[in-house]
């Protein structure tokens, strides 16, 4: 097979379900029965055990399974210098069910000095040997997106953003330096600028749809845009994956040509799990043949296997608007954005990255 360098033909998004280990340990931490230090014993021990099991599969990439966090993006973006966690009046709603209470508010001139998760890179990287450790963080979008933020701190989003897009740079190089040659950002705002409820809602608002979308490529781009030359950024965009649950529906068309043909991340991880997502048009924006189209064609909210000549079948659709060999596969979202992970077993959740590995092989022969 060819396409050596990461993203791989056949990859995932970097969440798994926590196992029962883990959540016993960090339900005794939470009232008080286990040391941080005896919690963190634990999580080294099921993450080396995860890391193993994703080798055994055949994947190219490894992640820690985002076993250490709560949720996917809080947990690094209140570390920021500058912000601060705070628990909210209700959690963020999905079809039918929310997440816990919390939240996130920008408080102080934002900045990266030190993060604990440059520990979590570099115990990744000792246990992955000559496999590919992959780091995912929530992109910069996510606290312009999902934060309170203080006025007398920051009077426009633009200001904001230049600051935000500055400590990224600084996170980006500490987690190079730390090891991490394969980095994802994980981002959902660009779902909502998908949505027809959401566009709406925002010029009910007086949100300018195209002045956000600009806004949020410019901070990606201003983030990267000093990464060493051999690291590799993707970044990922969902429509939410809560308890096997999403929050909003929309095809890439309405960002497409600034998402696909402005944003220079080196892949693209894409949902492509259900028709909320829309077609495979969007795609024909897509003007670089360095940047790889990892399509999320297996979905990670259930157990069951789909079928993969259908699967086949819908690569070949893709690649009527992208070059085929800048193509691959993978689930559409990670298996647990939160601790709490969506429906379905370890067990089925293996079977599905054998899945995506069996496939892929099987297309890129």
């Amino acid at each position: 097979m060819t396409n050596q360098a990461a993203p791989f033909r056949y990859d995932h998004v970097g969440s798994l379900l926590r196992t029962e280990a883990v959540k016993e340990a960090r339900e005794k931490h939470q009232n008080g029965s286990l040391s941080a230090e005896e919690l963190h014993a634990v999580e080294d021990k099921e993450i080396k055990r995860i890391v193993q099991k994703q080798k055994e599969i055949g994947l190219k990439a490894v992640t820690d399974g985002e076993f250490r966090r709560a949720w996917w993006h809080f947990d690094f973006l209140e570390q920021l210098d500058g912000v601060e966690g705070y628990e909210t009046k209700e959690g963020i709603q999905f079809q039918g069910v929310k997440t816990k209470s919390h939240g996130i508010k920008v408080t102080g001139k934002l900045d990266f000095t030190t993060h604990p998760m440059l520990d979590d890179v570099k115990y990744l990287q000792s246990i992955t040997g000559d496999t590919m450790a992959k780091m995912t963080i929530p992109s910069p979008n996510m606290l312009h997106f999902r934060s309170e933020v203080d006025e007398d701190v920051y009077s426009t989003k633009e200001e904001l953003m230049e600051d935000l897009a500055k400590a990224y740079q600084k996170a980006i190089q500490a987690f190079y330096d730390a090891g991490c040659r394969y980095l994802q950002l994980d981002d959902t705002s660009w779902a909502y600028l998908c949505s027809e409820e959401q566009i709406k809602n925002m010029k009910e608002a007086g949100v300018d749809h195209r002045e956000l979308t600009k806004l949020y490529a410019k901070a990606v781009n201003d983030a990267i845009a000093k990464r060493p030359e051999d690291m590799t950024i993707t970044m990922h965009i969902c429509r939410g994956n809560f308890r096997s649950t999403w929050v909003s529906s929309g095809g890439y068309e309405p960002v497409a040509d600034i998402l696909f043909g402005e944003v220079m991340v080196d892949g693209f991880f894409l949902e492509y799990d259900s028709d909320r997502a829309g077609g495979f048009e969007p795609l024909r924006y897509i003007n670089r043949d360095d940047v790889k189209i990892v399509l999320g064609l297996i979905t990670s909210k259930s157990g069951e296997l789909e079928e993969a000549e259908n699967i086949k079948k819908r690569v070949e659709e893709a690649a009527q608007y992208v070059n085929h060999d800048q193509l691959c596969l993978s689930p559409q979202c990670g298996f647990a954005s939160t601790e709490e992970g969506n429906v379905l077993t370890e067990d089925e959740q293996w079977k599905k990255l054998e899945h995506v590995v069996a496939i892929a092989s099987d297309i890129w022969k």
